[in-house]
């Protein structure tokens, strides 16, 4: 670990230096990519020297204790020293590990969500909307903008199915967790005799994704333009700017209806089929690694159930990581923090687990 920091740090120094050479400093594109590199680098370095700092001052006072005729009082001060530099060295040492964990290069992508109501009937569909409001509470509190891209209302304030994106740095490393099965128990509001039900809905989280990433033949697209089942009256579409698209090799469908263009609802269901081609491939890739070690909490399956709102409890539990908490209406309203940091704890923790102990 410490002759890879020793690179990190070198590396560091260098684009410090590059940054810094009148050439380079005329080329905008060129100072940008070494600036983002550098930031990338400068948590990792910033520890990194401190720890140095720290282990060199605790050779130091351990050097002095075992060569230096101390009176006992000073022996005392210089030994409550070095315990205080070992645990502050240790520390440091954990945060080093915890800084070289590979980042998940989407964790930084902007996200496309899809919630479907499963099932429980009309109640399955105004579960998927307070999961819909949810989501969009929690992004609106990290000023992250979302934007619906495909809906299918039940006409009783449900959805069967909601699509939107949602736009911010570091959205997809908050909703990564979301994926699976969400479970509610409640009266539902369709329900006369007061009996508790119990519902369901998917939630899918996939990271938005550019065409140079995911690259689409034209030839292998089949599309349908049809009129969009927007409201009637004056609103009324008169014209086929809905767009349903079909990619044959694999047989995936997108839907889009949501703009009254439609050339945007094609573009908007060309960004849906990409996400969606992108994290059909990464799954195949994590199929492949999961018979060697599961570095994930959880996989995003569907048939995963990952969490059940109970109402008559006031209460909510994550059952991949046995987190219960008694505050169903925050959770509602965009409360999701203890949630969304007790998963990211775990996922590092498993990485580290995978990692090994490490010197």
């Amino acid at each position: 670990m410490l002759e890879k920091l020793a690179q990190i740090e070198e590396r560091y120094e260098e684009l410090t230096q590059l940054m810094a050479d009148p050439e380079i400093a005329q080329d905008h594109h060129r100072v940008a990519e070494l600036a983002k590199e550098r930031s990338d680098l400068e948590d990792v370095v910033t520890v990194y020297r401190e720890f140095k700092a720290t282990t060199e001052e605790l050779n130091d006072t351990v050097e002095m204790v075992e060569e230096d005729d101390l009176g006992p009082e000073l022996r005392e001060l210089a030994e409550m020293e070095i315990m205080e530099l070992e645990e502050q060295q240790e520390k440091l040492r954990q945060e080093l590990r915890r800084l070289l964990i590979p980042k998940d290069p989407r964790d930084a992508k902007d996200v496309i969500v899809e919630i479907r109501a499963g099932a429980g009937g009309d109640e399955a569909g105004l579960f998927a909307a307070d999961l819909y409001r949810m989501y969009t509470r929690y992004a609106e509190q990290r000023g992250w903008q979302t934007e619906i891209l495909s809906s299918h209302p039940t006409g009783i304030g449900g959805f069967k199915e909601i699509v939107f994106g949602v736009k911010g740095r570091g959205a997809f490393s908050h909703f990564k967790f979301e994926s699976g099965v969400h479970r509610v128990q409640r009266v539902p509001v369709t329900e006369s005799s007061g009996r508790i039900h119990t519902s369901t809905a998917t939630v899918a989280v996939l990271p938005e994704v550019s065409d140079v990433e995911v690259e689409i033949n034209p030839a292998d697209l089949e599309m349908e333009a049809y009129i969009s089942s927007g409201p009637g009256g004056q609103h009324m579409q008169k014209n086929a700017t809905a767009i349903r698209m079909t990619h044959k090799p694999t047989g995936i469908t997108v839907a889009c209806e949501s703009e009254r263009s439609q050339t945007k609802n094609k573009r908007r269901a060309l960004s849906i089929l990409r996400s969606r081609l992108y994290e059909r491939k990464l799954r195949k890739q994590r199929q492949k690694r999961a018979e060697a070690r599961r570095m994930q909490v959880g996989t995003g399956d569907r048939s995963e159930k990952i969490r059940t709102y109970n109402f008559p409890q006031n209460r909510i539990t994550d059952h991949r990581i046995n987190l219960t908490v008694y505050q169903l209406s925050d959770v509602l309203d965009g409360e999701l923090d203890p949630f969304v940091e007790a998963l990211r704890a775990e996922e590092q923790e498993k990485q580290l687990e995978a990692l090994g102990e490490v010197e």
